[in-house]
């Protein structure tokens, strides 16, 4: 039984008294952080959350909880046995999207919580994501004439200040250096937001006639922002991220740049994340602080919220105004530059995340997977064990030459079973099975990752090098394709569209996404995101033709809009 005293705010449990951190560390998940006034008593022990106010109130119980006020307390008598999840298995994703979301990044080892509330511990296996994410981008942004190079992690308060919108629109997030040496510094210092300032402050001095333009540069690097409610990989307080600047000579130049890199964005979520976003142009109420036009992909999470997977934008001569960035143009007159700026960060890990997971863990599209096949060797008998770990060894090597990104487990401290499940767990695409009949027949077994069961299970493929090879690559292929064509069909089927504001209203109700045609103001928008609780995600590229009228307001439309709850 457990007892909550609500006049000596403590928990009191068969005879002890706790206070409510020690009831966090007892009944919470290990690997789950303290939540501090806010805390949830295991969901998986539970089925219930709490917070410590007066007067005390329950949310629906779940089975096995009941309750019993009096003028000490509320008693709370829990029977574990029908809720308990099993240790080292996940919340099912119906039961509790979040939950399930945590449990994974947990037990598919991507990343921890950090001593500082808000911030995180990547993982080497989250980081290995990360990196096939670097790898694509950073030949892209190659390609199209960018280079690579490093800014300040510090930049003067004052430079923050002179674009105005800018300002306004990232004070709230701010994290400030006011101490250096055991010293008061004459200027405090941001940790940075984002890099525009201190880009243009730079850009200033190296830009001085049309010749040195374009100046288009990339920059990898870590962003401070003050968030309130974190979430790993969505929200923190610390994030990773590319962020590219460019400078133009003229609007064209800048919105082409813009333009061409929100299509490399769509492109690789497409084509490696297997994840089928909406681009489209960002409301005014949405528009990036200090940006004449924001582009953005939004994405469709597991549990129908959008997700904003990367932005592109177009600054004008925002920034160049307020720093002074100028060039004298062909005809020898002065004149600011033409800028832009874009990022994608480690928020499109947990895009993947929760776009392709299921109840047995993480689910990699193979061409981010930093593990694409993993071999599981299978012996009983000690005298079958070395020819079982020379096959496995073979196939191995054979697979690494032709390029495939893959692991041997060969470790003897767990079963063939619990590694099945733990390879799973971490999103693996393949996995080959290899044992003593498997030898003596020259062949594999080979199981799906998106395909659970029998059903996924192939017998009988040949161990001989170039078929082994040419079958791992056609189905990794194919769970390329698989998953992206599953997610466009989740995708489709949560889109509504949309003619008036009651439709809009009863989609979002329903947890959809609502796609109609808009021309309303600003405060109408506002009006929406107050009463439904979404937001425009954008006007999409990709428009229906023939005439629209506005859903809000019955006037004439140009342009179909997108409204969705968001992360």
């Amino acid at each position: 039984m457990i007892i909550i005293n609500h006049a000596r705010s403590t928990v009191e449990r068969v005879g002890s008294t706790v206070d409510l951190a020690t009831l966090n560390r007892l009944l919470a998940k290990p690997h789950l952080p303290p939540l501090g006034l806010h805390f949830a008593a295991s969901r998986r022990a539970l089925g219930i959350s709490w917070r410590q106010q007066r007067p005390f109130r329950l949310p629906l119980l779940a089975p096995g909880l009941s309750v019993r006020s009096s003028s000490t307390g509320t008693e709370i008598h829990v029977d574990n046995s029908k809720n308990r999840v099993p240790e080292g298995a996940i919340t099912p994703r119906s039961q509790d999207f979040n939950a399930w979301y945590l449990d994974i990044i947990a037990n598919a080892e991507l990343a921890d919580y950090g001593p500082v509330r808000g911030t995180m511990v990547i993982r080497p296996y989250g980081y290995a994501i990360w990196e096939a994410i670097q790898e694509y981008l950073n030949v892209k942004f190659k390609e199209t004439g960018h280079e690579n190079m490093y800014f300040p992690q510090f930049i003067p308060y004052s430079f923050i200040e002179k674009e105005a919108s800018h300002v306004e629109g990232f004070s709230p997030e701010l994290a400030l250096v006011t101490i250096g040496g055991g010293k008061e510094l004459e200027e405090k210092l941001v940790v940075r937001p984002t890099s525009e300032t201190i880009v243009n402050h730079m850009f200033t001095q190296w830009i001085h006639s049309h010749r040195d333009l374009p100046l288009m540069i990339n920059q990898w690097a870590n962003v401070t922002r003050w968030e309130m409610r974190t979430k790993p990989f969505v929200r923190t307080l610390e994030f990773l991220w590319q962020e590219g600047h460019t400078a133009h000579a003229s609007p064209e130049e800048a919105e082409k740049e813009a333009i061409q890199m929100i299509d490399i964005y769509t492109k690789f979520a497409y084509e490696q994340a297997a994840i089928p976003v909406i681009a489209g142009r960002k409301s005014k109420v949405e528009t990036f602080a200090g940006a004449d036009k924001t582009y953005t992909i939004e994405a469709m999470m597991g549990d129908r919220k959008a997700l904003q997977a990367g932005t592109s934008h177009n600054l004008g001569q925002n920034f160049s105004r307020a720093f002074g960035t100028q060039f004298t143009d062909e005809n020898g007159q002065r004149q600011h530059v033409w800028q832009t700026s874009w990022a994608i960060s480690t928020r499109f890990v947990g895009g993947i995340i929760m776009t392709h997971g299921d109840d047995g863990g993480l689910m990699l599209p193979p061409r981010l997977a930093p593990i694409q096949v993993v071999i599981v060797p299978i012996w009983k008998k000690e005298g079958v064990k070395a020819e079982v770990l020379n096959a496995a060894a073979s196939v191995e090597v054979n697979l690494r030459t032709a390029g495939i990104k893959v692991k041997l487990d060969d470790s003897e401290q767990r079963t063939p079973g619990w590694k099945f499940n733990f390879w799973e767990m971490k999103g693996v695409p393949l996995r080959i099975e290899i044992g003593p009949k498997d030898v003596a027949n020259q062949s594999v077994v080979i199981s799906r990752r998106d395909i659970p069961g029998k059903q996924g299970k192939v017998f009988g493929i040949s161990m001989e090098p170039s078929i082994l090879e040419a079958y791992v690559k056609d189905t990794l292929d194919e769970i390329q394709s698989s998953l992206l064509e599953q997610a466009k069909t989740f995708r489709d089927s949560n889109v509504v569209d949309v003619s008036s504001y009651n439709e809009l209203k009863e989609a979002i109700s329903q947890g959809k996404w609502a796609r109609g045609p808009w021309s309303a103001s600003d405060k109408d928008e506002l009006k929406v995101k107050e009463e439904t609780g979404a937001t425009i995600r954008c006007f999409p590229f990709e428009q229906p033709q023939g005439p629209k009228t506005c859903l809000m307001t019955g006037n004439a439309a140009e342009e179909v809009a997108i409204f969705a709850k968001s992360y």
